[in-house]
């Protein structure tokens, strides 16, 4: 009997504490549903678009040759360069030869004797002809430096491995005849590379950024289309690249030569240190 009435007086003890502090668990119940909805809110599965840009980036990887391809440390191109403007050619060609030490340093000599020799560093142009050695004005190197930051051989090595970049596919559509599957990668600051890959071999038929013009404060755009896809020593080469800004064509490249890894020495990219060349 006296187990029976400890029970009854326990049972309501438990349903008067429930009365007194109703108010007080139902806040409760709600500050732990707030939380697990939070919870949930960080936890949301990746964008679908996000995992088919990044798988089809690196497909383009692997079809350039992969990790071989990823660690290439220098490159010599040669071939001849025509020039345009406003879209239509001026008749101007040029032989040359572009030597490349990655990350970023470039040689780009001009004329069958190649006697005019840019050299582009991390920070600064400089060209050497039989007068000397000049600084090249800012407005080249930045369009230079801008286009090797923007590169796809710098997207696959830098922007695909930040982890605050955002890729979004962006669907198909036609590049020079073929078909092609759009990615875009967005990094931290805003920066965005948007590159056109052949549906079928995933190969790069185009590359395309957008910058803030700081005159007129509008966007300019550079393009660069790939074709003529050639392996050479393992690697998918493009042997002719034509180039737009603001979508008009004014470089085209045609290349008869690539070597790879050639070991090139650091002095060919120190202006201080290279010969002048004769007149």
């Amino acid at each position: 009997m006296m187990a029976i009435d400890t029970m009854t007086r326990k049972s309501t003890v438990s349903r008067g504490f429930f009365r007194r502090h109703l108010p007080l668990l139902l806040l409760l119940a709600a500050a732990l549903a707030c939380a697990a909805a939070r919870g949930q809110q960080t936890t949301t599965p990746a964008d679908p678009g996000d995992l088919k840009g990044r798988l089809l980036l690196q497909q383009m990887v692997t079809a350039l040759g992969g990790d071989a391809w990823l660690d290439i440390h220098d490159s010599v191109t040669q071939g001849s360069m025509a020039a345009f403007f406003q879209g239509n050619p001026t008749g101007q060609i040029t032989a040359f030869w572009q030597l490349h030490r990655a990350p970023n340093e470039d040689r780009l000599e001009l004329t069958k004797k190649r006697d005019i020799i840019d050299i582009f560093t991390p920070t600064q142009g400089v060209e050497i002809t039989y007068k000397g050695r000049q600084y090249l004005p800012q407005t080249i190197v930045d369009s230079v430096l801008r286009r090797r930051a923007h590169s796809v051989e710098a997207v696959a090595r830098v922007w695909m491995k930040d982890p605050a970049a955002t890729v979004f596919y962006l669907g198909t559509e036609v590049v020079g005849r073929r078909q092609a599957d759009k990615v875009r990668i967005v990094n931290a600051q805003n920066d965005n590379v948007t590159l056109d890959l052949d549906t079928e071999t995933h190969l790069p038929l185009r590359r395309t950024f957008r910058w803030r013009n700081a005159t007129y404060k509008d966007f300019d755009e550079d393009s660069e289309e790939y074709d003529a896809y050639q392996v050479v020593e393992g690697f998918q080469t493009p042997f002719t690249i034509t180039r737009y800004h603001n979508g008009e064509m004014v470089e085209q490249r045609y290349i008869t030569d690539v070597d790879y890894n050639t070991v090139l020495p650091a002095d060919l990219f120190e202006p201080a240190t290279v010969p002048i060349p004769k007149n």
